[in-house]
């Protein structure tokens, strides 16, 4: 049974830092493309950050030099490190794990910036 379990969320004020985890089971880990999505109000779930098995990483422009993307792959574990938070990261964000035709999701975490 899969499960990817994400934690770290909460309420910052602008300009501040989280980190998010996402710890999985149940699968091969270190084989997998590891993604954070996030999905705000109203809106569609979008893409944040990736990174391949092989550490390749990609990120959506409106987080580029404020987010990071990592990964430990001895803890089965994927992290998302976000500095300079702003107002609009405001949103649930959600771990995703690949491996050809298998996806597997995250239950998402909320991330809230505000002062």
């Amino acid at each position: 049974q899969v499960q990817l379990v994400e934690s770290g969320g909460g309420l910052v004020q602008p300009g501040g830092s989280l980190r998010l985890s996402c710890a999985a089971s149940g699968v091969n880990f270190s084989i997998y493309a590891t993604a954070w999505y996030r999905q705000a109000p109203g809106k569609q779930r979008e893409l944040v950050a990736t990174m391949t098995s092989g550490g390749r990483t990609n990120y959506a422009d409106s987080v580029k030099g404020r987010f990071t993307i990592s990964r430990d792959n001895a803890k089965n574990t994927v992290y998302l490190q976000m500095n300079s938070l702003k107002p609009e990261d405001t949103a649930v964000y959600y771990c995703k794990v690949s491996f050809m035709t298998r996806d597997y999701w995250g239950q998402g975490t909320q991330v809230t910036v505000s002062s």
